[in-house]
C-alpha cells in the first residue's frame, strides 16, 4: 500500500475515526488498533514476509528484557550479540548475499579461479533496513541502560511497526516515539490539522515534483550513451531533486500521518540543498539515519575523541557503511565514500561545526559567500548522487565522462527532441522554480505549509490547498514507487 496511492486514502480515514471513536480513548485499544493496522499495511505489500517482521520484534522484544535481567556484564554482551547477530544475519540473507557471493567470485576469478556460489532468488522484504534499526536502537539503548525494557509486547510491537513510519523511516529511537505509545493521547484539532498541511505538502513533493523528475532522469540515465554533457548533467539534476522530493515527501507524509493520531515522528529532512557545506547537508539529510550511525557506530568507535587519524577513520567508516545500508552495490559504497571525501576540509579544519544555524536568518535572500557555498555543496551533492543512481560503477564512470566532454557546452534542448521531451521539460523546471522558491522562504520552518494557519485569510489559504490538490491530480498519472522501498 503506497501512500500516494487510492487504497491508502480510504484506508487511512478508516483507521484515523476507529482510532478516535470507536476505542473512546482507550489507551490499551488505540494500541491494538495501530498494531493491527500497520500489519494490515504491511500485508497489502506481501503478507508472505510478515513472520520476518513480527519474528524480528519479537527477538528484540525478548533479548531486550534478557539483557536488562541479566546478572552480570558477560550475560548483557550474550544476549545483545544475540539480537544483533540474528538482525543483521537476516538483512545479510536478504539483502547482501548475492552482492558478497557475486564479489567474491568476481575476485576470485581476476586471480584465474572460477566459483559458482549461486544467487539467492528472493525478494528483498520492504521496510528490512528500517525496521531492523528500529529494533537494534532499542537493544542498543537498554544495554546501555539508556532506557527500561517494555514488557508490553502490544505497544513495543507498535514502536517497531507503526505504520507511517515501517516501511521507509524516520528510523524511530525507543527513548522519542515508545514514551508517547504508552502514555494518553488526546485529539489536537491544530496539531491533526497540521499533519493535513504536512501530508498535503509531502504528496505534491512526491507525485508532482519527484514523479515527474524521475520521467526525464531515467530516460536520460538509461540511454546516457546517446546523449550530450549538457544533457547529462540536466539528467544529473532531475535526479537530485527526484530524490529529495521522493524520500523527503514520504517523510513528510509519514510526519503528517502520524500527528493525525497524537504522535511525533523525528524530523527527517531540514531543506539540505540550502546547506553552506557538507558537514551541515548531512545534519539536514536524512536526519533519523546520520544522527542513527553517529550514536552506535561513530562515537563508539573513538567518535573525533582520539586525535586526527582516529576521527578521519571512522568518518570514512560510517560513510561506506551508511552507502552500503542503502544497497547491495559498489556503486552505494563509491558514493559513501566521496561523502566521506568531501566532509574532509571540514574535519581536517575542525570547522564541521560551523553551520548550525539557519543560512541567511530573517532575510530573504543569502550574502554572495553564502550563495558561493551553497551552489558549492550543492555541485558535489549533485556529482555525489550520480554514483547512487548509477547502474555499476562503470555506468558511472561513463556518465561523468560524458559530462566532461565537449558537448558540455551544447543546448540541450534540442538533444532532448530524441526522446519527445521538448516544452514539457521547461514546465518541470518552473515547478522546480517554484518549489525552491517555497522551500526557501520556508526554510526556519518544520515544512513548507507551517505558515498557513487558522489565522490565515481563508481564501488565500483555501486557494493554496485547491491548487495543490489541481496539481496533485493532474500529475497522477507519472506515479513511480518511492525510491526508498528498495532499502
Amino acid at each position: 500500500m503506497l501512500f500516494n496511492s487510492l487504497d491508502f486514502a480510504i484506508f487511512l480515514p478508516i483507521v484515523f475515526i476507529l482510532y478516535w471513536f470507536a476505542t473512546k480513548g482507550n489507551l490499551r485499544l488505540q494500541n491494538i488498533l495501530l498494531l493491527v493496522s500497520s500489519y494490515f499495511f504491511y500485508a497489502c505489500w506481501d503478507w508472505r514476509f510478515m513472520f520476518l517482521l513480527i519474528f524480528s520484534t519479537y527477538l528484540d522484544y525478548f533479548t531486550g528484557i534478557k539483557i536488562f535481567e541479566a546478572s552480570n556484564q558477560s550475560k548483557k554482551k550474550f544476549w545483545l550479540w544475540l539480537s544483533i547477530g540474528i538482525n543483521l544475519g537476516f538483512l545479510g540473507v536478504f539483502k547482501y548475499y548475492n552482492f558478497f557471493a557475486t564479489s567474491f567470485a568476481d575476485g576470485l576469478s581476476l586471480l584465474g579461479i572460477k566459483a559458482n556460489l549461486g544467487s539467492l532468488q528472493v525478494i528483498l522484504p520492504i521496510g528490512i533496513s528500517f525496521y531492523t534499526f528500529h529494533g537494534l536502537s532499542y537493544v542498543l539503548d537498554l544495554y546501555k541502560n539508556r532506557i527500561k525494557p517494555e514488557r508490553n509486547f502490544i505497544d513495543y510491537s507498535v514502536f517497531v511497526s507503526f505504520f507511517p513510519l515501517l516501511v521507509a523511516g524516520p528510523i524511530e529511537r525507543a527513548t522519542h516515539l515508545l514514551p508517547q505509545i504508552l502514555k494518553k493521547r488526546e485529539f489536537d484539532y491544530s496539531k491533526a490539522v497540521d499533519g493535513l498541511r504536512q501530508i498535503l505538502w509531502g504528496l505534491f513533493k512526491k507525485i508532482v515534483i519527484a514523479d515527474n523528475c524521475a520521467e526525464y532522469a531515467n530516460k536520460i540515465f538509461n540511454n546516457s550513451g546517446e546523449f550530450s554533457g549538457s544533457t547529462l548533467v540536466l539528467g544529473a539534476l532531475f535526479f537530485t531533486f527526484q530524490i529529495y522530493c521522493d524520500f523527503s515527501g514520504y517523510s513528510d507524509i509519514a510526519l503528517g500521518t502520524a500527528r493525525l493520531f497524537g504522535i511525533d515522528l523525528l524530523r527527517n529532512f531540514a531543506f539540505p540543498y540550502f546547506s553552506r557545506d557538507i558537514a551541515e547537508f548531512w545534519r539536514r539529510w536524512h536526519i533519523s539515519l546520520s544522527s542513527w550511525f553517529k550514536d552506535y557506530l561513530y562515537i563508539p568507535l573513538g567518535g573525533s575523541k582520539g586525535g586526527m587519524w582516529l576521527k578521519i577513520r571512522n568518518t570514512f567508516i560510517i560513510f561506506i557503511v551508511s552507502g552500503f545500508w542503502h544497497g547491495a552495490n559498489w556503486t552505494f559504497i563509491a558514493w559513501g565514500f566521496l561523502n566521506a571525501l568531501f566532509i574532509m576540509p571540514s574535519i581536517i579544519l575542525n570547522t564541521n561545526r560551523n553551520y548550525l544555524d539557519i543560512v541567511a536568518k530573517g532575510k530573504y535572500f543569502p550574502t554572495v559567500k553564502e550563495f558561493l557555498a551553497i551552489s558549492l555543496t550543492f555541485a558535489l551533492t549533485v556529482f555525489a548522487w550520480i554514483f547512487f543512481r548509477a547502474e555499476s560503477i562503470s555506468h558511472a564512470f561513463s556518465y561523468i565522462g560524458g559530462i566532461f566532454s565537449k558537448s558540455l557546452f551544447t543546448i540541450p534542448l534540442l538533444d532532448l527532441k530524441k526522446i519527445s521531451m521538448g516544452a514539457e521539460i521547461i514546465y518541470t523546471f518552473i515547478l522546480i522554480l517554484g518549489f525552491i522558491s517555497v522551500e526557501w522562504l520556508q526554510r526556519d520552518k518544520q515544512h513548507a505549509l507551517q505558515f498557513i494557519n487558522n489565522k490565515s485569510i481563508p481564501v488565500v489559504r483555501w486557494s493554496i490547498y485547491y491548487g495543490l490538490m489541481i496539481l496533485i491530480i493532474f500529475f497522477q498519472g507519472n506515479q513511480q514507487n518511492f525510491i526508498y522501498f528498495q532499502f
